[in-house]
């Protein structure tokens, strides 16, 4: 069974093909596959099938659809019906776009090593498009879904054609990439690719026509100048130099994060225009700011235009919701700069800890790159300036209930103020949501409009209510919200539009269900800003089935708004309308037992995920009690931690209201993912908590699982004598509780830090005996990571035949318990060994063996150590230009994923691989960029390396006084660090005396 989507919506059953034909049913099959092996509530694929039109046999219609789609799929068995709706059961394999997707990135991940293959693996991707999905389909759900596999071609196009021109084929692509150059004008990757291949061709003046028309299509459509790379380009192929490598791609997708466009979006047309020209050639503004009332609709103006400009910015367009007006803590600049760094491409262990160093590489990512930058409901001018591009590329808009004057005074922004819609264009909205109804009541469609202060939140809300009593007159609902008004006081004399919508809140709240109005009321209470239905599900104590049925209530009655991927939010006015009511209605112990069950669900969870991300840890995690509520079911590595990721701002904001037991066990329970994924600054934050807990509870053992954590996350920031503050105590004191395979891990991470201080006798002392303990209490499942870092102290001074031995033995251990990432340190161990004794066939396989592990978990950094070791292993062998080739890929893996020991490791190698091939100058520059760093001077065997190697290139070439200096200086700290190569360096250091005498 197949299902394409890459074209007319198809079911392929064996040899049979069928186009789907009937409007209907391509949604209601795309709507399935969007949700793929997930329950899709009835609800939603009504309002899909029906675009949210109100018809009472809107679920018997459905039914007759299902019934057909079975038919029509032929296994009545893969679309079942269950509590919370129908699910379609399909494997990645039997979707199209899956396959598209998966072919892609595996063409991603080779291009730059083995352009041939990615060549394969991207045209049999870009073979299974037959045209843009669901082109005729108005459905925003959808068309979203469309735009991201429609935007993903084109980055494949532009890979293949970087691929195909890395295997020296310019002249066949010359025709495509100037067909591709005409239908995306703006796509400045695709006049380099262009330009590239004409120069290779020899074609220099065609190459630079092609510029030349790009930089005036640029500045007449955008106002701006070509970005550097373009520049850069045209200023080689102007100075006639050997033609260009390719460009290479951006490894993650153009960021995409604005929220999906309003439906019944009415009005605006001046304000849009307004924004529209801002955009146009000249202006000199690159910030605007939407200001107004709340609930007057500045988010939904923001949003439409954002796709309405989609063009313009084909750099990508970054959201945050700053949430200043509602009832949870703002969000920090700080934590907005992260996300944004993500979107861009920059893993976890690269971020910043400071908020002004993360402002700076946000503005240096940004710079030169045509980007919307929108940052919706932001509180004041210091929340935003962080977040503010530099040039004038990038356009930011801003939504705010302030004026933020200080936008406007210091950064030229333009200020647009939003007032409520124009009475006639608050009748037309009511129509739109009314239909037919509106007809009857002209007269009290215009009072309900007036009632409702022309607020588009509150018209959403009433016209709902509304349509969920078909038996009562329009004028008779206006009534009583009348009386609402009155009985609330909420009117002043100024009529102040915020009491409106209150009153429209209590109007529509008054008519809910108690099971829905309870729902609502544990809305508020909940500590985050969006939650899942099993979340909410917990808080109620109720089942799945009746949480999202109720959810789906407050949808329909746009109380509560559901995201793409099935995540629930409310417009802050109404969380903290929904607060309000909570603690007014409900007791303050049912309140609080409902936030118990929250957090022993989160941290029921929490766990289930890590019992799969980390099983081989699984035993020393804290036995966290069973959840009353139903869990979600994660079968794979990625299932699991998309959940975390997904879940990780509620982790930690339910860390700022639950007990101190349950932050001490959720900082134990989840620190490898966080350090896995790279939240230093948010483990540095939840095991600081956790530390203040246990010693406020008198855990000793919590107190000592918390700092062995927070010093594993100081030493990944660099801050290795604050980690040793926290490491000591905390070996102590599990010395005291007894716990013997704890202080094996400390020890082994006591070990790491001695290491990044330059102690090797004390780094090796400390990896033996975790080692031993380990190995006293039969943990074999721990030893492997222990063992790697004893082998490469081993290594390092010089024991390369025991260092081989160790490596072996964790390799053994790793692949036996199931641990990918020790499992890859190893190989990577084993192929440096064995370059080093020149063995470049063996250590060509290992190398290539740890590359596929990383790839296939994922770990960037472990990435670039294996594409090293590859280029190690190339120049071994003499093939200069490949070890160059994979050496800069693995520099700049380091560069990108803020690894400094990989960086440094990545410059050496490339230092030494250049003095290999002959070129001096290159090789001093690399090592003296070593020198100059400050992680080298941390790592002293690094440094002395960097002293050593440069001396070898300096004396080659006749500089004897320099290099002899530098042999000196390494030969002291090898000799400090009892490094076998003190030996040799002594022998060159004589050799060149004797020379000179």
């Amino acid at each position: 069974m197949e299902f394409a989507v890459l074209g007319p919506v198809t079911v392929v059953r064996g040899e049979r093909s069928e186009v789907l034909s009937g409007r209907l049913q391509r949604i209601l099959l795309g709507v399935l596959l969007a949700r793929a092996d997930q329950p899709v509530p009835v609800d939603v694929l009504t309002d899909a099938l029906w675009d949210g039109r109100a018809d009472p046999r809107a679920a018997q219609k459905l039914q007759l659809h299902i019934h057909r789609l079975r038919g029509l799929i032929g296994e009545p068995d893969r679309l079942s019906y269950g509590d919370a709706g129908y699910r379609l059961r399909v494997t990645r394999d039997e979707v199209d776009a899956d396959r598209f997707e998966a072919l892609v990135t595996a063409g991603e991940a080779v291009v730059e090593r083995e352009p041939q293959l990615a060549v394969e693996s991207l045209r049999s991707a870009l073979a299974l498009w037959r045209g843009e999905p669901f082109a005729d389909l108005d459905n925003p759900l959808l068309a979203d879904w469309s735009r991201r596999l429609s935007e993903r071609r084109l980055t494949a196009l532009e890979t293949l054609y970087q691929a195909e021109l890395a295997c020296g084929l310019h002249a066949p692509v010359i025709g495509d990439l100037t067909d591709l150059v005409a239908e995306h004008p703006l796509r400045e990757r695709l006049h380099e690719l262009l330009m590239t291949a004409l120069h290779q061709a020899g074609r220099q003046s065609d190459a630079l026509a092609v510029y030349q028309r790009a930089r005036e299509t640029l500045v007449s459509e955008l106002g701006l100048e070509p970005g550097p790379g373009l520049r850069a380009l045209h200023a080689r192929v102007l100075a006639g130099e050997a033609p260009p490598a390719p460009p290479v791609p951006l490894r993650h997708d153009t960021p995409a994060q604005v929220p999906m466009d309003v439906r019944g979006f009415v009005g605006r047309d001046a304000e849009l225009a307004e924004l529209d020209g801002l955009l146009s050639a000249g202006t000199s503004a690159a910030i605007a700011v939407v200001t107004g009332t709340a609930g007057v609709g500045k988010t939904a103006l923001a949003v439409r235009w954002a796709h309405r400009t989609r063009d313009r910015f084909p750099d990508g367009r970054l959201y945050v919701d700053l949430r200043g007006y509602g009832p949870d803590e703002p969000i920090s600049a700080a934590d907005a700069l992260a996300g944004f760094l993500r979107a861009l491409g920059l893993d976890g262990a690269a971020i910043p800890e400071d908020l002004e160093e993360r402002a700076a590489r946000f503005r240096t990512m940004v710079d030169q790159r045509r980007m919307l930058v929108l940052l919706d409901n932001a509180r004041t001018v210091e929340q935003v300036r962080p977040l503010l591009p530099a040039g004038p590329t990038c356009f930011t808009l801003v939504t705010s209930r302030d004026a933020l004057a200080g936008l406007v005074a210091r950064y030229g922004a333009h200020r647009l103020g939003l007032e409520r819609l124009p009475p006639a264009d608050a009748v037309v909205l009511l129509r739109e949501l009314l239909g037919t109804r509106a007809e009857v009541e002209p007269s009290a469609v215009e009072a309900l409009v007036e009632r409702c202060a022309r607020l588009p939140l509150a018209l959403r809300i009433s016209a709902e209510l509304v349509r969920a009593r078909p038996a009562h007159a329009i004028g008779d609902l206006v009534r009583d919200l009348a009386e609402a008004q009155d009985a609330l006081d909420l009117l002043d004399a100024a009529g102040d539009p915020y009491t409106a919508v209150r009153a429209v809140f209590s109007w529509s709240y008054r008519h809910l269900e108690p099971a829905v109005a309870r729902v609502f009321r544990l809305l508020g209470s909940h500590p985050g800003h969006e939650l899942d239905v099993h979340a909410l599900a917990a808080m109620a104590g109720a089942g799945l089935r009746d949480t999202r049925r109720a959810l789906g209530v407050l949808v329909r009655a746009h109380l509560v708004d559901e995201s793409v991927d099935g995540r629930y939010q409310s417009h802050d006015l109404l969380r903290a309308y929904a607060a309000e009511l909570g603690e007014a209605t409900d007791a303050a112990a049912d309140r609080a037992a409902a936030t118990d069950r929250l957090f022993a669900y989160y941290l029921a969870t929490a766990s289930a995920a890590m019992d799969v991300i980390a099983p081989h840890e699984a035993e020393r995690r804290p036995k966290v009690a069973a959840s009353s509520a139903e869990l979600p079911v994660f079968e794979t590595y990625d299932a699991a931690f998309g959940w975390l990721d997904a879940e990780r701002a509620n982790l930690l904001a339910a860390a700022e209201h639950a007990p101190p037991e349950y932050l001490v066990a959720l900082s134990d329970t989840v620190w490898r993912y966080l350090n896995t994924g790279g939240y230093h600054d948010d483990a540095v934050t939840l095991h600081t908590k956790a530390l203040h807990a246990a010693q406020s509870l008198g855990d000793i053992a919590g107190e000592a699982n918390a700092r062995r954590v927070l010093g594993g996350a100081a030493a990944r920031l660099g801050a290795i004598s604050l980690a040793v503050e926290h490491l000591r105590p905390a070996l102590a004191l599990y010395e005291r509780v007894g716990d013997r395979s704890l202080q094996a891990a400390t020890l082994n991470n006591i070990g790491v830090a001695y290491w990044r201080l330059g102690d090797l006798t004390s780094a090796g002392d400390s990896f033996r005996q975790a080692l031993a303990r380990y190995r006293e209490l039969g943990n074999v499942r721990m030893c492997a990571p222990a063992t790697n870092n004893l082998a490469r102290i081993r290594y390092t001074l010089g024991e390369a035949a025991e260092a081989y031995e160790l490596f072996e033995e964790s390799l053994a251990i790793s692949r036996a318990v199931g641990n990918r990432t020790s499992e890859t340190n190893a190989l990577c161990g084993l192929a440096e060994v064995c370059a080093g004794d020149g063995r470049a066939g063996q250590a060509m396989e290992y190398a290539r063996l740890a590359l596929g592990t990383a790839l296939d978990t994922g770990h960037r950094s472990l990435e670039g150590t294996a594409l090293r070791l590859i280029g190690i292993a190339h120049s071994v062998r003499g093939e200069h230009q490949e070890a160059a080739h994979h050496l800069d890929v693995a520099l700049r893996i380091a560069r990108g994923v803020g690894d400094t020991d990989q960086l440094v490791a990545a410059l050496l190698a490339r230092a030494a691989a250049s003095a290999a091939a002959g070129d001096a100058d290159a090789a001093l520059s690399w090592y003296r960029e070593v020198l100059a760093s400050e992680r080298g001077q941390a790592h002293r065997d690094d440094y002395a390396h960097a002293l050593a190697g440069a001396a070898d290139v300096l004396a080659d070439r006749g500089d004897h006084e320099e290099a002899n200096e530098h042999w000196q200086r390494a030969l002291a700290i090898y000799r400090e660090l009892g490094m076998r190569r003190a030996d040799a360096v002594a022998a060159r250091l004589g050799r060149l005396t004797t020379s000179a005498g």
